[in-house]
């Protein structure tokens, strides 16, 4: 998953490889017993094999160091560990990997290495340099928003649907383990919240009364009212007698005594300290070195030099682009009125909203049966892995964004998860679900992300790891495919693409209006009510998104432009010997890249081609 440098515990779950939280216990060493010795080895690790050794050393040392991120990926060796990954001690020792492993890949001959290894080496001297660069930044003084925060991030993964295994005796207590260290992590967090209300570094107001309801909801009477038992009431059958009996009362107590004591804790303390406390700004301007921190950032995320400024006039520029071409449906379906008009129609008209969840969710499944079929005209490849169509979990629906999607498993016992948000069904238009099909699930993130896992020669950094800008930039330029796989017959179908399209044009407008320019959340919501026809609902869920991750919503549209640039340049150079198929190989084979590197990439493909 994309680098979210400002979420330590979402990032230290969803972003393999990164500056997120590592090691595994309170405080990991800064430097292994032995390191001295092996620094000698690095230095003259040339070859391709000794490389290799050296890439799979240093992710075994992060999956130990990292042990939630072993668990996402299905590694079950350190399933019972929970790090205190906000403490000083362990952002430290984070710290200190990133530095102890630069110093040893830089003291490598670069220049000895060729093809995929000299790649490998240079995106991981520059992955550790962004770490590196990324505690510069108190984002550990903000553990908890609205749109990830802790609560909700260990509740999915008790709930016994998501990455921790439920499965065996040895799950049970292993998860059991994790339960007691959850009230360290809580604990540390409300001390960063208070060191951050005495620095100046708090979240907005807005947010945090948005998170509180989210931490709240699993403050209940009864256990078995709780997210957290469902792994109890769903036990394998399998699991009998005096362990069942043993394993069930545990839970009981643990979540009775520990794990609700701890939910109630937290929410109090956000209400009483931090809320009053909070900004009633909203952007990053007003943080100290808030504007330096949002230019990270920027560069950090679109791997790209484009300043906010000039990130914002490109938006500019899209959205009126987008919104001739939306006329045009207008007249096409022989809408009379205005655009005004034509925007409060296909948002309110019932034709366009389903009655149940049910009925959403086989919506999604019958466009697998469309769309799959027709992948071979554009892919030479397909995943091996499979995925599921999935309702988001109530308890975070309502500040979740429409759809989402999350990588399986390395070892194929968890597929990927298409994540659809069924809350307000009067805020999911049947026009929108097309482009949303082809963005997060086939040939969207889906097809991205579970190819790149199953690309063997890759080292597992790569395999795991993630570009933001070139994962959603292809989410979004996946939905432009759709027009070549004839998903847009409907004119209101291709209508919500390009609904989808002004979306993420409108989001480098409002994102860096937000962060870098002074924007109120009510100028924000101004500008979107102007130029979109999205419901309110989703506006202001979009905007307090935003405001909690900021730079995320800049990877898409810049990451999709830049592949389209380079779709166009290979068209213009190679004329009729240009395939689509052959094409999308190159984008794909080497999993997630930084946008430059990617141009350079297909720039040597073009001249090899005779463009």
């Amino acid at each position: 998953m994309p680098v979210r440098p400002l979420l330590p515990f979402a990032c230290l779950v969803l972003a393999v490889a990164t500056g997120c939280a590592r090691p595994a216990g309170d405080a990991a060493p800064a430097t292994p017993a032995g390191d001295a010795g092996r620094t000698t080895t690095a230095a003259a690790a040339t070859s391709p094999a000794e490389l290799g050794a050296l890439f799979e050393q240093y992710f075994e040392e992060s999956l130990e160091l990292n042990p939630l991120m072993a668990t996402q990926l299905g590694d079950r060796r350190y399933n019972d560990r929970l790090p205190n990954m906000l403490g000083p001690e362990h952002r430290q020792a984070q710290k200190a990997f990133a530095e102890r492993w630069l110093e040893r890949m830089r003291a490598i001959d670069a220049d000895s290495l060729a093809g995929q290894d000299r790649l490998s080496l240079d995106m991981f001297v520059r992955a550790r340099e962004r770490d590196i660069e990324s505690h510069r930044f108190p984002s550990h003084l903000q553990p908890v928003n609205q749109f990830y925060n802790l609560a909700s991030m260990f509740a999915m993964l008790g709930s016994g649907t998501n990455a921790q295994p439920f499965q065996s005796v040895e799950d049970y207590d292993n998860w059991l383990a994790r339960l007691q260290r959850f009230p360290v992590l809580i604990d540390q967090a409300i001390a960063n919240m208070r060191e951050g209300i005495a620095s100046g570094v708090v979240q907005p107001r807005v947010l945090m009364e948005k998170a509180v309801p989210q931490i709240r909801a699993h403050v209940v009477d009864a256990v078995e009212d709780s997210v957290f038992w469902r792994p109890v009431a769903n036990m394998p059958a399998s699991i009998e007698g005096a362990e069942r009996e043993r394993l069930t009362a545990a839970m009981r107590e643990t979540l009775a005594g520990t794990v609700i004591p701890t939910y109630a804790r937290l929410a109090a303390f956000i209400d009483d300290e931090y809320m009053p406390a909070a900004r009633d700004t909203v952007g990053m301007w007003d943080l100290p070195d808030g504007r330096a921190w949002y230019a990270f950032q920027v560069r950090n995320i679109t791997t790209t030099d484009l300043s906010p400024e000039q990130i914002h006039q490109i938006g500019l520029d899209e959205v009126a682009r987008i919104l001739a071409r939306m006329d045009e449906v207008r007249e096409r379906v022989g809408f009379t009125g205005s655009r005004e008009e034509f925007f409060a129609f296909t948002g309110s008209d019932k034709r366009f909203f389903f009655d149940t969840e049910a009925e959403l969710l086989a919506g999604y499944e019958a466009m697998r049966e469309v769309i799959g079929p027709r992948l071979d005209r554009l892919f030479d490849t397909k995943p091996k892995a499979g995925f599921e169509i999935r309702a988001v979990e109530p308890f975070r629906a309502a500040s979740a964004s429409a759809a989402s999607y999350q990588r399986p498993s390395e070892d194929g016992t968890r597929p990927g998860v298409f994540y659809v948000n069924t809350a307000n069904l009067h805020a999911r238009p049947s026009w929108a679900m097309m482009a949303l099909y082809l963005h997060e699930a086939e040939p969207g993130h889906h097809y991205q992300l579970a190819l790149q896992q199953e690309l063997p020669e890759l080292p597992r950094f790569r395999r795991f790891g993630g570009y933001t800008a070139y994962s959603e930039g292809w989410g979004l330029y996946a939905e432009s495919l759709g027009e070549e796989l004839d998903a847009y017959e409907d004119p209101y179908a291709w209508y919500g693409r390009l609904a989808a399209e002004l979306w993420r044009s409108i989001r480098l407008v409002a994102d860096t209006g937000l962060h870098h320019l002074g924007w109120t959340r009510e100028q924000t919501l101004e500008y979107m009510r102007a130029h979109s026809p999205e419901p309110e609902e989703r506006m202001v869920a979009e905007a307090e998104r935003f405001m909690a991750i900021p730079g995320q919503a800049l990877a898409y549209k810049i990451g999709e432009l830049k592949i389209r640039e380079l779709r166009t340049r290979a068209e213009q150079a190679l004329g009729e010997r240009f395939d689509v198929r052959a094409f999308h190989t190159q984008v794909l084979e080497d999993g997630a890249l930084p946008l430059d590197t990617l141009e350079a990439k297909i720039d040597r493909w073009i001249a090899a081609q005779g463009g």
